[in-house]
Parts: C-alpha cells; structure tokens; sequence
C-alpha cells in the first residue's frame, strides 16, 4: 500500500490507498472544506420578499439526491453610508426626510387613522339628512308671524338654540346652510318669510348667544360677531402645533435618527422594500406601532421560564462572526411540551412572545456599527419535525415566522436547513416560483446525510455542536473554540495516518471524531530513540455511528518522539476526520 506524508499546513493530498498526515505543534492553516465552495439551485422555504442581489455559484463536485442549496451565494451588503451606490445613498436621505417630518407631526405615537366610511353609506347617510332638512323647512313659516312678531321671534330663538345644540356634533352643518340660503331666495318677495330663514340659517350654523334671547331685534348683529369668533379658536388651536419639540422614537434600542447607527436600522427597512422609500417608511411606522402595543421593553424584563431552550438557542459562530442560532423543531416530539405550547390560545401566546423575547434579547447585543455584524446565521434542523399535518403548530409558526418578517427585516444573513425530510423539498417546490432571489440566494438545504458537510461550509467545527457533527460540547474542559479543529477527507478503501510530533515535556491531549464513523482507530507512541519501543496509545478497533461521537485520549510525553492516529476507511463512502491537539504542562 502506498502511503503519503502531509504537514498541517498543507492541504490532504488523497492518495489511492494509505495517506499520513504530520501534525506539528503549530496550529494548522489550512482546512478541506472552504466557504468558497457553492451548491445547486435551492428551492427555498417561505419568506417575505425583498431584494435581489445575484452572483454566480459554482457547482458541487458531487450532488446528493437529498439536498438542495442555493443557485447564488448572498453577499452581505455594506453598510457604511460612503460606500453605497448614489440611487442607495438618495433613497436613505429621502427616507430620513420623511421620518423627520414624522417625528415633528408625532406621526409614530398617535393613534392609527380610523377607516373611511364605506362610499355606500355616505350617499344613505347624506339623503337623510336631505329628507329631515326638507321635512323642516315647510314647518318654518307655519307661525303667523304677522300677528305675534315678537313672540314668534322668541319662541323660535329658543328652539333654534335647543335644534342647534342637538345639531353642533352633525358633520353636515355646511349643507343645512347652503339650503337656507337658497330658500331665501326663493322666498325674497316676502319679507316675513325671508326674516325667518335668516334666523334658521344663524341659529343652525351658529349657536345664538343667551344675549340673543334678550334682544331679538337685532338678529344681523350676532350672525357678524359669531362667524368671526370661531376663526380665532382655530388659530388658537393651530398656533401652538409648530413650537411642539419633534418626538423621540427608538427601535431595537437605538434612536431611529441621530447616528451611524440609526443608518443601519435605516438601510435594513430600505433593503426589505427593495429601496422603495415610501414602503420603507410605511414599514417602519407599522413596526413602531407594533412594538408599542406588544410592550417590547416590558417583555425583555418579563420571565416566560425556560421550557423552550433547547428548541432554540444561540450556540457559537460562523467563519465570518455571525452568531448562530439553532431552531430543533424536532423537540415537539415531546408531547408534554407539544400539549405546554400548541393546545390552547394562551399557550400558543405565550410562546410567540417567548421567541420574539428571545429574537431581541439576540438583536440587543449588536452595536449596530456600519462595519460591524448586525446580522445572525438560522440553523433550522427539521429531523423529527411535526410535518405539515399539525395544524396547530403550523398555525404557530407562521403567525411567529410573520412577526418576524414584518417587523425584523433584514435580521438573518443565512437561512440553513439541516436533516431535511422529502415532504419538506415537495413543498418548497409549490413555493419556490414565489420567491425572489434574494431570498432563495439566503437559503441552503441538505439532507440528513448532507447536514454536517454543510454546515462545516459556514460554520468552522469547533464551533458547531456535537449533536450535528461538530467538536463542540456543553462543559468543555480540555478544548475550547479557540483550539482550531484539522478536517480531513477520508477516500473510500483508504488509511490515514495523522501524526503528532512531541518534544518537550507535559502531557499531550487530544480528540478525533470522524462523522458517522463506521472505521477502525487506533493511536500509538513512537520515540524518536532508534532503541525505543512503540506504546500501543488505542488498541485499534471498529467503531460505529452509534458509539461515542468523540473519542478523547491524552499521553504523559516522557521522551520525543510522536503520537501516530490511524484511520482506516474500507467502507464504500468517503468520511469527514475531525482532530485537534495541544500540550498541557504536566502536574505534580
């Protein structure tokens, strides 16, 4: 068999059956598997439409029936204000502009406008009024006023005053006048008559002063002085509407203008419009509103307790230093759980406002500073997922998923998709026409056999759980995620030899995890003394994808020499080896 030596530093050269890899103390600089690496055309789960930036992929060496990833890889736009192309620039300053004159008319805070009357109604309501008007007018002369001026005049200024103050809260007094007026025309050859429809006409429009009862003579008089004193009230009422300082609005904790930081905020809400100002603006006066009636600020003090911490949580980063978040749909497996969130509407309440709790709990740590990260990476892992027969839980889940999309736009730099079952490919293909590039160029998708390769893409191994593939686990003692992790890819049929040079005293620790195992392992000391013996380190033995998931040891360095691991692969597929190193001084 021939065999092959390979440094650290350089990368696995596969050979057709044995390949060496030689470790050096160094940390290694270089890993198989790299972000530049591209998928398929993805058909991608629902999400709000938004813009479209497109870029070439390149295609995948070897295509897995059950997986399914993006035909474009996103690119996370800038958001230093300098650097945006001018029609960007144009649409930020007109979209301040108009938060501005917001702000100054306290737009954010007052109550949303009340719905229009139906046009239907408006003509119903307008020819009643006509009937009651016209059903009033033959009543006006009706009085013999040529007989009783005086008291005719007094008895109809008291009831104008009570029909006036029946009719101050009518919105169609404008009407009530103009047809008085037209009435006295009609009536101009009798001047009886045409005293009193001046009188109706005042009093309708007007409320009459108490004055007016004492001296009804003179009823021109107060017809002048009413009209007047009404303008005055409404400058009075208008005047002080500009001294009013503009209001102050806060979104995720920052200002909505002021800073660079306001800009970011800006950009997101621009960016989810397609740049469209006026829907940006519209878009961010909803989510201000909203935020105000679901009580944002309480709800980041309030304790939901912690049912659902292991159906999503934050858990390291990607390669670029987006934090990652994972979501188990599969924890709703648990019936308990499922019957504590989906069986009632206050459950379900509950737990939509635990997760939008959790989302900005998430947002609040960004310093929102246009060079740094304002954005997280979702991983999405469908294996066990209740499936699309739950209508509860789907109810849930799309209520949450549009909360989400309205009111925390462009929030997620990568939307990843692990364990996928076929049930879920079928239906992104139904929805996938519908979705804009932007989005699909955001979402990869892998099968359950894929999972682990994928998410080694974005996320570095150190950093991705154990339970999907990765070195990392809850109460690290040994590594942390600042001990690099080597990948190595294992040919079918083949052995690989990792080795550990040692010269110097302490104790070398170490783990090795190849995914999915089902290979043969075992570890050795060789001396660098020609008269040394070899120590048997790890008995070679076959171990398979139900043992351990990652295989610790550690060796009390007495001599130089090396530790050798060796791998041996004579299953029908290719294997991900995962291994890292260090020395520890050695204790009394």
């Amino acid at each position: 068999m021939a065999e092959e030596h390979e440094k650290p530093a350089a990368s696995a050269v596969e050979a057709p059956c044995e390949v060496a890899v030689v470790e050096s103390d160094a940390p290694p600089a270089e890993k198989s598997v790299t972000e530049k690496e591209a998928v398929p055309e993805p058909e991608a789960a629902p999400e709000k439409p938004a813009g479209v930036v497109e870029e070439p992929a390149k295609a995948e060496e070897e295509i897995d029936p059950k997986i399914v990833a993006q035909s474009v890889s996103f690119k996370e736009e800038s958001y230093v204000v300098g650097e945006l192309p001018e029609p960007q620039k144009k649409a930020l300053d007109e979209l301040k502009q108009l938060i501005q004159e917001a702000l100054n008319k306290h737009e954010f805070t007052a109550p949303p406008t009340p719905p229009p009357v139906k046009e239907e109604e408006k003509p119903a309501v307008e020819e009643e009024k006509k009937e009651e008007e016209k059903a009033a007018e033959p009543e006006a002369p009706a009085p013999v006023c040529e007989a009783e001026p005086p008291k005719t005049e007094e008895v109809k200024t008291e009831e104008a005053q009570e029909a006036c103050k029946a009719e101050e809260v009518k919105p169609e007094e404008t009407v009530v006048v103009a047809e008085v007026v037209e009435a006295v025309a009609k009536v101009d050859d009798d001047g009886a008559k045409t005293v009193e429809a001046i009188e109706e006409t005042i009093v309708a429009v007007v409320p009459a002063p108490e004055a007016a009862t004492e001296e009804p003579a003179k009823e021109a008089e107060p017809a002048v002085e009413a009209t007047p004193a009404e303008e005055p009230k409404t400058e009075a009422e208008e005047a002080p509407a500009p001294s009013v300082e503009p209001e102050e609005v806060y979104i995720f904790g920052i200002p909505i203008l002021g800073d660079e930081r306001s800009d970011v905020i800006l950009l997101k809400f621009l960016r989810a419009r397609d740049y469209k100002v006026k829907d940006a603006f519209t878009m961010i006066k909803n989510t201000v509103r909203w935020r105000k009636e679901f009580g944002i600020d309480a709800l980041l003090e309030e304790d939901l307790g912690s049912h659902w911490d292991k159906v999503v949580f934050t858990h390291g980063v990607d390669k670029e230093g987006h934090s990652v978040c994972y979501n188990v749909f599969g924890e709703f497996q648990n019936k308990e759980l499922y019957q504590n969130t989906f069986t009632d509407e206050e459950k379900r309440s509950k737990f939509i406002k635990w997760r939008i709790q959790f989302l900005e709990k998430s947002i609040r740590k960004f310093d929102f500073n246009p060079t740094g990260i304002s954005t997280i990476v979702q991983v999405n892992d469908l294996k066990s997922s209740p499936g699309l027969f739950k209508r509860e839980h789907n109810q849930v889940t799309n209520q949450a998923l549009q909360l989400l999309q309205d009111n925390y736009p462009e929030f997620v730099a990568k939307q990843v998709f692990i364990n996928v079952p076929w049930w879920y490919l079928a239906f992104n293909r139904m929805i996938s026409p519908f979705l804009t590039q932007r989005t699909k160029s955001k979402f990869v998708f892998a099968g359950p056999s894929k999972t682990a390769e994928t998410l080694f893409k974005y996320i570095a191994p150190e950093h991705v759980p154990v339970q999907y593939g990765g070195l990392s686990k809850e109460g690290e003692c040994e590594f942390t995620t600042a001990d690099p992790v080597t990948e190595v890819t294992v040919k079918p049929a083949c052995k690989h030899t990792v080795e550990i040079p040692v010269s110097e005293s302490g104790v070398l620790v170490w783990e090795v995890r190849v995914v999915a195992w089902d290979v043969s392992y075992g570890a050795e000391f060789v001396p660098s003394a020609e008269d040394g013996y070899t120590i048997i380190l790890q008995k070679t033995r076959k171990v398979a994808p139900t043992d351990e998931p990652v295989i610790s040891n550690s060796y009390k360095i007495g001599e130089a020499g090396k530790v050798v691991l060796t791998i041996d692969n004579q299953s029908s597929k290719k294997k991900k080896l995962l291994y890292r190193s260090k020395i520890k001084p050695a204790s009394d």
